[in-house]
C-alpha cells in the first residue's frame, strides 16, 4: 500500500458507492447481509485516506459534497416516488417509514464519513453531517409532502370523531415528525399542521352544533357537548402535542358553547332558570361543568343565578308583606308572624341555594359571591315597618325564652342559632341587631325568662367568633353582672343575718348592674311606699360597706313584687311590677282615689300612670273599679279597690300594656353611630394628618362596615361638625382636602 501513489477521487468514490448501495438495499428490504465490523472499518479507512492525502489529492470537500448528493439521489429516485404513489393512511405509514430509514441512513453514513466531522467540517465551520442529512429530508421530502400529510392526518381525526377506529400511534408518529422538523421548536408544527387542524376542528363542530341546536333539546345538546369535549381532551392527550390541548379545547368550547350560550342558558323550557325552578341538579351540574371552562360565560351563569335568587327573594318578601297585611286586618300578632315566617323562610331560601352552590357549582367563589349579594339585598329590606335586625333579634328571643312558640330540641335550637348568626352576616345594621338583642336578652335574664343558659352562651360564642369581641363585649358584661349579682345577694343575706337589729319585714332581692353593659332605662323619682323605702335604705347601707366609689341608681320599672290581695271571696297572690305594687298599696290607706291623687302620690308622669291604671282596671284582671266604667283612662276618673275580685288561680301575674320602644332604640343607635363616625374620622386623620374627602369617606366606611353601613351624607355632616369643633380644617387651596388639628 505504501508504495502506491495517491488514490484518485473516482476510484475512491467508486469503492464508497458499494457501501452506500448496500445500505440502500438494506433500507429497501432487499436481500443483503448486515455490515460487518471489517466493512465498517474499511469504509472509514477509505474516507480517512482520501482526506489525509497531500494536496491536490485531499478530497475532503469533494467527499462532503458527495455525502449530500448521496441523500439527494436516494430521496429523488426512491423516497419521493414511494410517497407520491400512496395516499391517506398508507401514505402516512410510508412517510413515517421513510423518516425512520433516513435516520438510519444518516447514522451509518455519518459513521463512514466521521473523519470529515472531526476535522474538515470543524475547521471550516460547515454544517455537520447530521445537519446535512436532516436538511436533505426537510427540504426535499417534508416541504413537498407536508400539505398532503397534514390533510391526511386531519382526515383521520375527523374519521375518529365520527366513531371510526384509527391507528392513533401512527398519528402520534407523524406529528412527532412535524416537531422533529422544527428541531424541538414548535413553529413548524404550529404553522404547518396545528393552524389547519384548529380551523378544521372549528368547522367540524360548527356544523355539528348547528344541527344539534335545531334538532335536540338543550339538555340533550349539553349531553352531546360534554361527551365531545371529553373525547377531544382524551384524543388530544394521546397523539397531539400537549401545547395543542388548550387551543383545541378552546375551539370546541367556542363552537359548542359560546356561540349558542344565549340559547342554552336563557331557554324558557330548559335554560338555567328553568333548571333551577325544576330542581334539575344533574343538569345544573353539567351546565356548570361546561361553562366553567369559559370564564366569561361562567360569569354570565353566576349573573343568571343571582337574578333568579333575587327574583325568588323578592317574591318571598312580597308574600310575607301580604301575609302581614292580612294579619293586621284580622288584628293578629304581626311581629310574631314576622319572626316566625320571614326568618324561617329566609333560612330555607339560604339553605336551598347554598346547597346548589355546594353540590352543583363546586363551591365556586363567583356563586358564593352572587348568593351573598342577593341575600344582602333582601335581608336588609324593611317589612311592615320592621327592620331585619329587629325581626332577627325578636326571632332569637322567641327561640331562647321560656314559653316561646318555637318548641325545638336542643340540636334543632343549636342549628337554628347557627343559621341566625349566618344570616346576620348579610345584615348591614348589625349594631341595630345588637341593641335589640341586648334589650330582649336583658328581659330574659332579669325576669328569669331564659330557657337555657347553655344556648345563651352558645350564640354568644358564635357571635364573638364571627363578628369579634367588640360586638359581644356588652353582652358578655351582662352575664358577668348577673354572676356578680348572685354573689352580692348572698352577701346581703349574710349582712341581714349578722345584723339582728335590721329587719326588712319582706324578702328583698337586688340585682346590681353595670350601666354601660345594659340597655339604657329611665330612672324615675317614684314615691315608694314606706315598706319599700326602708328596704332601699338598708340595701344602700349594706352596699356602702362594699364600696364607696359607686353610685346606685334604682330602676323601679324593672322591679317585680309579690303582694297579697285580701279579697272577700279569697286571698290571691298578685305578681306585679314595683310601679303597680306602689299604686295598689295606696289603697291600704284609702278606699277611693282620683287619677290626680294617684299621680300626685306616686310622683309619676301621665303616660306611666295611664299604663298602670289600665293594667289594673281595664284589662283582664280588674283589681280596681274605675268610674266611669270605660275602656280608657282619663284624668277625671276615680278608682276604688275591687274587694269582690276573684280568680280560679291563687297566684296571678298582672302584665303592663306593652310599650313600643323601637323609636327609642333607633334614636339611641343613631346617637351611637354619630359617636362611632366621629371616632373613626379622628382615628383616620390622626394617623394620616392630611387626606382628601373621597379617601376619608372610603376609609371611614371600611372601618365601620363590620357594625353598620354608614351613610355618606352622615359622614359628611360629621366632618363638618368636627371642623366646627376644631378637630379638622379644610385646606385653603383645595376645599376637598382636610388636615388634622392636634
Amino acid at each position: 500500500m505504501s508504495e502506491r501513489g495517491p488514490m484518485n477521487l473516482e476510484e475512491g468514490w467508486g469503492l464508497m458507492q458499494r457501501g452506500i448501495t448496500k445500505l440502500k438495499n438494506i433500507l429497501e428490504d432487499l436481500p443483503e447481509s448486515p455490515f460487518s465490523s471489517e466493512e465498517y472499518m474499511m469504509f472509514y479507512q477509505l474516507v480517512f485516506d482520501m482526506c489525509t492525502q497531500k494536496p491536490p489529492h485531499d478530497y475532503s470537500q469533494q467527499l462532503y459534497d458527495k455525502y449530500r448528493e448521496s441523500f439527494e439521489d436516494y430521496i429523488t429516485s426512491t423516497v419521493l416516488p414511494s410517497l407520491t404513489e400512496k395516499h391517506d393512511e398508507f401514505m402516512l405509514r410510508e412517510f413515517v417509514r421513510r423518516w425512520s430509514n433516513h435516520k438510519v441512513m444518516a447514522l451509518w453514513l455519518s459513521r463512514f464519513f466521521h473523519y470529515l466531522d472531526r476535522y474538515f467540517i470543524y475547521r471550516r465551520s460547515l454544517p455537520t453531517l447530521n445537519e446535512v442529512a436532516f436538511a436533505c429530508f426537510r427540504d426535499l421530502v417534508y416541504e413537498k409532502v407536508k400539505g398532503k400529510v397534514r390533510d391526511a392526518v386531519i382526515s383521520l381525526i375527523d374519521q375518529e370523531r365520527e366513531g371510526e377506529q384509527i391507528d392513533q400511534s401512527l398519528l402520534k408518529n407523524v406529528l412527532d415528525i412535524f416537531i422533529e422538523m422544527g428541531k424541538g421548536q414548535m413553529e413548524l408544527y404550529e404553522n404547518d399542521f396545528e393552524s389547519s387542524m384548529l380551523k378544521d376542528t372549528a368547522a367540524y363542530y360548527s356544523r355539528k352544533a348547528s344541527n344539534w341546536i335545531s334538532e335536540d333539546s338543550c339538555l340533550d345538546y349539553m349531553l352531546k357537548a360534554e361527551e365531545c369535549l371529553k373525547r377531544e381532551k382524551d384524543r388530544v392527550l394521546i397523539y397531539l402535542h400537549v401545547s395543542s390541548v388548550p387551543k383545541r379545547l378552546e375551539k370546541v368550547q367556542h363552537e359548542l358553547l359560546s356561540v349558542y350560550a344565549t340559547q342554552l342558558l336563557e331557554n324558557e323550557q330548559s335554560g338555567f332558570h328553568a333548571l333551577l325552578r325544576d330542581d334539575k341538579v344533574d343538569d345544573l351540574s353539567r351546565m356548570y361543568r361546561l361553562f366553567s371552562m369559559i370564564p366569561r360565560e361562567l360569569y354570565r351563569v353566576s349573573s343568571l343565578f343571582k337574578q333568579y335568587v333575587i327574583a325568588e327573594g323578592t317574591t318571598l318578601v312580597k308574600q310575607i308583606e301580604d301575609a302581614v297585611s292580612n294579619k293586621k286586618t284580622e288584628k293578629r300578632d304581626v311581629v310574631g308572624l314576622l319572626e316566625q315566617v320571614f326568618v324561617r323562610k329566609v333560612f330555607e331560601h339560604q339553605d336551598k341555594y347554598l346547597k346548589y352552590v355546594n353540590d352543583c357549582f363546586s363551591n365556586h367563589i363567583l356563586f358564593h359571591k352572587a348568593l351573598g349579594e342577593t341575600l344582602e339585598i333582601f335581608c336588609n329590606k324593611i317589612i311592615a315597618g320592621s327592620s331585619s335586625a329587629e325581626v332577627l333579634a325578636t326571632f332569637c328571643d322567641n327561640i331562647l325564652k321560656k314559653g316561646g312558640s318555637e318548641k325545638l330540641s336542643d340540636e334543632a335550637i343549636e342549628d337554628t342559632l347557627e343559621k341566625v348568626v349566618r344570616q346576620l352576616a348579610y345584615i348591614s345594621d348589625r349594631d341595630l341587631f345588637a341593641v335589640f338583642y341586648r334589650e330582649k336578652l336583658a328581659r330574659r335574664l332579669l325576669f328569669d325568662k331564659s330557657a337555657s343558659d347553655e344556648h345563651e352562651r352558645s350564640i354568644l360564642t358564635q357571635l364573638k367568633q364571627h363578628f369579634g369581641g367588640h360586638f359581644t363585649s356588652k353582652i358578655e358584661g351582662m352575664f358577668t353582672d348577673l354572676a356578680l349579682a348572685k354573689e352580692n345577694q348572698s352577701h346581703f343575706e349574710e349582712y341581714l343575718s349578722n345584723n339582728s337589729n335590721v329587719s326588712l319585714g319582706i324578702n328583698l332581692t337586688v340585682t346590681v348592674l353595670t350601666t354601660s353593659f345594659w340597655p339604657s332605662y329611665k330612672s324615675r323619682d317614684l314615691n315608694l311606699p314606706a315598706e319599700m323605702v326602708k328596704c332601699v335604705e338598708v340595701f344602700r347601707e349594706f352596699y356602702q360597706t362594699k364600696t364607696k366609689h359607686r353610685k346606685l341608681t334604682w330602676i323601679y320599672s324593672l322591679g317585680t313584687c309579690n303582694i297579697i290581695g285580701k279579697f272577700e271571696p279569697k286571698t290571691v297572690e298578685l305578681i306585679v311590677t314595683t310601679y303597680q305594687a306602689s299604686l295598689l298599696l295606696l289603697f291600704n290607706s284609702s278606699d277611693r282615689l282620683s287619677y290626680q291623687e294617684i299621680k300626685s302620690q306616686l310622683n309619676l308622669s301621665d303616660d306611666v300612670v295611664d299604663r298602670l291604671l289600665r293594667s289594673l282596671s281595664c284589662a283582664k284582671y280588674k283589681i280596681l273599679i274605675k268610674e266611669p266604667n270605660t275602656k280608657t283612662v282619663s284624668p277625671t276618673d276615680t278608682f276604688e279597690f275591687n274587694s269582690r275580685f276573684t280568680d280560679k288561680m291563687r297566684r296571678i301575674k298582672i302584665p303592663l300594656p306593652p310599650v313600643d320602644e323601637k323609636k327609642k332604640v333607633i334614636e339611641d343607635v343613631d346617637k351611637d353611630r354619630r359617636y362611632a363616625i366621629d371616632a373613626s374620622i379622628v382615628r383616620i386623620m390622626k394617623s394620616r394628618k392630611v387626606l382628601e374627602y373621597q379617601q376619608l369617606v372610603m376609609e371611614c366606611v371600611g372601618q365601620l362596615r363590620s357594625m353598620f353601613m354608614p351613610d355618606v351624607k352622615a359622614i359628611k355632616k360629621r366632618i363638618e361638625d368636627l371642623i366646627t369643633r376644631d378637630y379638622l380644617e379644610r385646606d385653603k387651596d383645595n376645599p376637598n382636602m382636610f388636615r388634622y388639628l392636634a
